[in-house]
Parts: C-alpha cells; sequence; structure tokens
C-alpha cells in the first residue's frame, strides 16, 4: 500500500502469525538531494510509528541507497548522510536496517557505507548477489567479520562481463555463497522463494552446527505463504519482504516481472485466500 497505517497492519497480521518483517519503502527515482532528504524522513516516520505502536523489535527496515541519494553528484556522500540517522532511530527501538543490493555500478559505494555504518552499528546488514563473479569474495570477507548478509539470486539485468547468466550456474553460485555465511561468524538471510535453494540452505546450515535462531528466511510478502508458515512452524526464524510507498505497484510488478514464476506463487496464495 501507500500509507504508513497499511504497513503497519501487514507488521500486526505478520507477527500475530509468527512471522517477522522487513520493510522497504520504495517511491519515484531520485534526481534531487531534497528527494532523498524526503525519502529519509519517510523512514523516520516509520520508525516512530513503530517506537510508539511497541514494534520496535519485530520489523526492521530494508534500504536502497539510490532512494537516498546515492546516483546524485556526491551520492556516496549524500547517501550516507541520509542513512545515519535512519540507521540510529532503528537502533533505537531495537532493530537493524540491512542496505540492499543494487546493480553493480553501486556495490563498492554500498558496501563502503555497509562498513562505515558497522564500525557504530554492527548490526547493520547488507545484501549480495549471487550472480555476481565477485560475490564469493564479499561473502568471504562478510562472513570473517561478523555481518548480517542477505543473499539473494540477483534480479537486475547484468552483462555477461560481470553475471552468470544460466540459472544452473547462478544457482550453484547460490550454494557456495550459502556454503560460505554458514562457515563463518556472521548471520546468514536466505532470500530465495526456490524450494531446493532452501532445503539445501537447511541442510549446510545444519552441517555448519547452527542452531535456529542463529540464520533466517526470507521471501516476499504473499509470496508462497504456505512456505512462510511451514518454515515458521519448524522453529526457523522466518522474515517476509513487504514494500510500501508511493511506487508500491511499480515495485511489486517489476519483482514479478524479474522472476515471473513468483506471478504463479502470487496467483497461487491468492486463490488460497479467496
Amino acid at each position: 500500500g501507500e500509507r504508513v497505517d497499511e504497513v503497519i497492519q501487514v507488521v500486526l497480521d505478520a507477527t500475530d502469525q509468527g512471522l517477522e518483517v522487513t520493510l522497504d519503502v520504495v517511491g519515484e527515482d531520485i534526481t534531487t538531494p531534497e528527494q532523498s532528504h524526503a525519502a529519509r524522513d519517510a523512514y523516520l516516520e516509520l520508525i516512530d510509528r513503530l517506537k510508539d505502536l511497541g514494534l520496535g523489535t519485530k520489523a526492521e527496515m530494508s534500504v536502497k541507497l539510490s532512494m537516498f541519494g546515492q546516483a546524485l553528484e556526491g551520492g556516496h556522500e549524500l547517501a550516507l548522510g541520509n542513512v545515519r540517522p535512519v540507521v540510529e532511530a532503528a537502533a533505537a527501538i531495537g532493530t537493524t536496517v540491512t542496505l540492499d543490493a543494487e546493480d553493480h555500478t553501486t556495490l563498492d559505494s554500498m558496501l563502503a557505507i555497509h562498513e562505515e555504518l558497522r564500525k557504530d552499528f554492527p548490526q547493520t546488514g547488507c545484501v549480495i548477489q549471487a550472480y555476481l563473479f565477485r560475490t564469493e569474495d564479499d561473502a568471504r570477507r562478510l562472513a570473517a567479520n561478523g555481518s548480517r548478509v542477505r543473499i539473494v539470486k540477483g534480479a537486475y539485468k547484468e552483462p555477461a562481463s560481470v553475471a552468470y547468466q544460466e540459472k544452473s550456474e547462478i544457482d550453484k553460485a547460490y550454494v557456495r555463497i550459502v556454503k560460505i555465511l554458514m562457515a563463518g561468524v556472521g548471520y546468514p538471510m536466505i532470500g530465495s522463494h526456490d524450494p531446493r535453494l532452501i532445503a539445501v540452505s537447511q541442510e549446510l546450515a545444519r552441517r555448519a552446527g547452527r542452531k535456529l535462531d542463529e540464520y533466517e528466511f526470507q521471501m516476499l510478502y504473499g509470496i508462497r505463504s504456505e512456505e512462510h508458515f511451514r518454515l515458521a512452524a519448524e522453529g526457523h526464524r522466518m522474515r517476509v519482504y513487504t514494500a510500501y510507498g508511493t511506487d508500491w505497484y511499480g515495485y511489486f510488478m517489476r519483482r514479478l516481472a524479474e522472476k515471473p514464476a513468483n506471478l504463479l506463487f502470487f496467483a497461487r496464495s491468492v486463490l488460497t485466500k479467496s
């Protein structure tokens, strides 16, 4: 939805059913510093609402640094200046922020901002994408320094010079990266709707001797809902990713376009609820 009230209701519904939540405020493309400040303020408003309702520990934030002006002139410093008060406000109510991955040209900046934020807020997380050739090296460094890391397959259109193009190669890379994360001292967050990758991740966690609260699964809200509840019932931490804001519909349709199989999952969940 577009309003804070709508996403607060999602948090209440999900947590009542044993799920956790990560919230992403999505809007139009940022073209001015003023728009990036407005994006920051939207997150601060959301955090205030969560605080007022005592939901601070139930929902974390996901942020795209492009929303905070990363692509503008002086964007690295602008994005860091915008995201820091959001991370600080989140920490004050007992929750965390995860920095989303975008296209490969933004990754060095995102990872540098992540490293800077962790000096004061060590629970700040980041996202890495399995289809990029560089990601195994990134995963080794992040696993060694104790980071919270969400691993996803990757959804942006990337050239063959930097990314695997075949699904089978991406899946193999995903498994290698999960193995690295599970063997490290950080906190892996498995972002996938793929039943095989979920099963493999469970087995890799078991082999690494991880307890159920030492990693988690993440999926889009409303996609494969029955799997959310199955994993939660088994004692896993299961977090649903919820986008809201002025461009929530465009965001949702882009996610479906990037992974057409999600449309089938979504249709099934709608039919199950109706």
